[in-house]
């Protein structure tokens, strides 16, 4: 059987080539290709059901990204050696892929859809996440299922001053502006990345960059759709409406609706009840016996009750809790709330409420990573919880979701790029946000309280990092549009932006935007990136006031480090034969020492729970690794006796011959009563032998002559 497939290429920028193939693998799916740059392959595959389940009013997308192992010739870890469930980068990852899928979906299209991408052969310097939504937006362009597309995602790094798009691994750790962007050929749909500290500007560049390799992308999908002959999509039928109780709807609720809204109540549940009265107040207006869809009127009362939002925002330039549109909620914020912990925070900022703590640790506490791609450790963790309680809801507890997951990743690269260097901090970071109240922006919530517990900590970071997420209100026919700082859950719910900002005073260091709308302009992004640096800004000032540096010290509870650099050749004296050197040592001070060879140097790193403990354990180090010094004197402590002189260990692991000439003044006929074994004596390096290595020592050196001695 021979197949026909059918390939297409595009070319990045600097030349490099990518490759869409489809009809050759997984045709019995609606839609499949496999997406090559080098040795990286990616197999994506989308089915959607014919028709929608009953009742179902959504669009019900499961995006799934899993890394083989096989693809790296990888055996994975583990008691059943198989792929399990997806790590929290695979998430990640198809995280990225659902928020620039989901969008471009029609609006009233409920069937049930899974999209799937495996990463099948690896390349270990070309990055696979970088081309996952491009396969699987291929997927979709192949298929006939409905998709207001097509799309693409890029990497996008500016790499010794020069914007590159899907840069190699390598190159990528040179870069100072990181951003995977996701848009279709007329409209950005995605931003997430992490940055140096630069300026907005600089970011909306890299922006504009990317859009332009994305447009070559989307096009190459439509040839491909083109010559597969997919151009026309299935015809469906998901909704049922009526119309004449959309117009009763609103005609009974707009204006209450609105009144409710221009009200500005400060209080989430108050705005909340207000909105469902007018909505229970029409219901019962219907009298016991109507036969109106009650479905219908809650789908068609939330689009009055969106519109009447939107439409006040834009109208009268005020917010639902009675702000401006640049005007940013209360904040109070306290530090070492939680007095046994190495660090901790309360930040709040209107309803919502971070409570965050920090755990220094050591090396050992270190994340094991072991995946396709990467194997290695972490040593800077962040955790996001978002318990039910948070927003008054009954939730069953059932660990964290990918929501969680992608919270936490995106306060953890905007705090990663203020931590002090490898060299300056030698524990093991791990901070936990749990969400104590909700109402928008708690992932910023969560850098500002991180920000104020690495502090309190004692964390000598680079600066503090505060966070703020925009919104945005647009009328594509009145042309209008509002910009607002610091949004709620309703705005962020009812608006067509979410674009989280993270930064210093100097500039960004991480970014999350999704849009919900097309054709959003650059000025517009540039106005709401200029407001969200005031906000940013404001925000920082607020928690200054509670702790504007780092402090001093760690807490006194905190584990003590000391790391010292040997040479190699002493990383076998320290571990001694079996372990027994450095477990002696570990046993004898209560300390905990971790030995890594880096660059023929053996870095050691001491933690101790105290001074004394850390003190004992750095001077027996030192001891081990100490390089004798002619001239030097010691106290040695005698190790055997022969009839020609004494061995005398004057440093640890290091012996040294005493001579019976070297013993004292005048002539010695006899070791017999001069010394003893383990006798702690005084004695001076005065050789050392240059074929061998052998040490020799002399005590009669450092003795007074007899006619000095009479003298004294």
């Amino acid at each position: 059987m021979s197949y026909n497939a059918i390939t297409k290429s595009i070319f990045l920028p600097d030349g490099r080539e990518i490759t869409i193939e489809t009809g050759k693998l997984a045709k019995q799916a609606d839609g499949s290709v496999v997406v090559k740059m080098g040795n990286t392959m990616l197999l994506a595959a989308v089915v959607s059901n014919q028709d929608a389940r009953e009742g179902v009013d959504f669009l019900p997308l499961s995006v799934d990204y899993q890394e083989k192992f096989a693809s790296s010739g990888k055996i994975p870890g583990g008691f059943l050696r198989r792929e399990a469930r997806l790590s929290d980068y695979e998430i990640l990852v198809s995280r990225l892929v659902d928020r620039v899928l989901r969008p471009l979906f029609p609006q009233d299209y409920h069937s049930e859809t899974q999209m799937t991408i495996n990463l099948i052969s690896a390349d270990t310097d070309i990055m696979p996440d970088a081309l996952a939504a491009l396969a699987a937006s291929a997927a979709i362009a192949v298929s006939d299922i409905p998709f207001n597309g097509p799309i693409s995602e890029v990497r996008v790094a500016r790499i010794d001053g020069k914007l590159v798009i899907n840069p190699s691994v390598t190159d990528l750790q040179r870069a100072d502006i990181e951003l995977m962007v996701g848009a279709s050929m007329d409209s950005v749909v995605m931003v997430e990345g992490e940055m140096s500290e630069v300026s907005e500007a600089e970011m909306l560049e890299a922006i504009q960059y990317a859009h332009e390799a994305i447009k070559v992308q989307c096009q190459a999908q439509l040839d491909l759709a083109e010559a597969v002959g997919k151009t026309e999509k299935r015809t469906y039928s998901h909704e049922t409406h009526d119309e004449e109780l959309r117009q009763k709807v609103y005609a009974a609720t707009y204006d209450k609706a609105y009144e409710v809204a221009k009200r500005g109540r400060a209080n989430k549940s108050e705005r909340s009840e207000g909105f469902k009265a007018v909505r229970d107040e029409f219901i019962e207006s219907l009298g016991e016996d109507h036969n109106y869809d009650l479905g219908l009127i809650k789908t068609y009362y939330h689009d009055v009750e969106k519109e009447a939002v939107r439409n006040m925002i834009l109208s009268d330039r005020t917010r639902l809790d009675g702000r401006q549109l640049d005007e940013i909620r209360p904040i109070w914020s306290e530090v070492n709330y939680l007095p046994a912990t190495h660090g901790s925070a309360v930040f709040t900022r209107g309803e919502t409420q971070s409570l965050t703590t920090v755990t220094l640790g050591t090396k050992l506490d270190e994340q094991m990573i072991d995946s396709a791609m990467v194997s290695g450790t972490n040593k800077f963790l962040l955790h996001y919880n978002f318990p039910a309680f948070s927003t008054g809801e009954v939730r069953p507890n059932r660990g964290p979701g990918r929501r969680e997951v992608g919270h936490g990743n995106l306060a953890l690269r905007a705090l990663k790029k203020v931590l002090p260097s490898e060299d300056q901090n030698p524990y093991t970071i791990r901070i936990v946000s749990d969400i104590l109240e909700s109402n928008g922006s708690s992932s910023m919530a969560t850098v500002c309280a991180g920000s104020l517990a690495l502090m309190d900590a004692g964390v000598p970071i680079k600066a503090p990092v505060s966070g703020i997420a925009m919104g945005l209100i647009t009328d594509e026919q009145t042309g209008k549009f509002a910009v607002l700082s610091d949004i709620l859950g309703d705005e962020d719910h009812l608006g067509d932006m979410d674009f989280k900002v993270t930064g210093t005073e100097k500039g960004i260091t991480a970014c999350q935007m999704d849009i919900k709308v097309k054709g959003l302009s650059y000025d517009i992004l540039s106005q709401a990136l200029q407001q969200a640096n005031a906000g940013r800004l404001h925000i920082l000032k607020e928690m200054s006031k509670t702790l504007s540096a780092p402090n001093a010290d760690y807490k006194p509870h905190t584990p003590r480090s000391f790391n010292i650099v040997v040479d190699k050749e002493f990383i076998g004296a320290i571990i001694g034969p079996g372990g027994k050197v450095i477990q002696q040592i570990q046993k004898d001070t209560g300390a905990t020492i971790i030995i890594e060879e880096k660059n023929e140097k053996g870095h050691v790193n001491i933690f101790a729970s105290n001074q004394e403990s850390m003190d004992q354990a750095v001077n027996k180090i030192k001891g081990i690794a100490a390089q004798p010094e002619m001239g030097e004197v010691y106290i040695g402590k005698v190790k055997s006796i022969q009839p020609y002189g004494a061995f005398v260990e004057f440093m640890p692991g290091k012996d040294g011959l005493l001579h019976i000439s070297e013993i004292k003044h005048g002539r010695l006929e006899t070791m017999d009563g001069v010394l003893e074994i383990g006798e702690e004596i005084k004695v001076k390096l005065v050789d050392v032998d240059k074929k061998t290595g052998k040490f020799k020592l002399s005590r009669k050196a450092i003795l007074p002559k007899p006619g000095e001695e009479v003298a004294q």
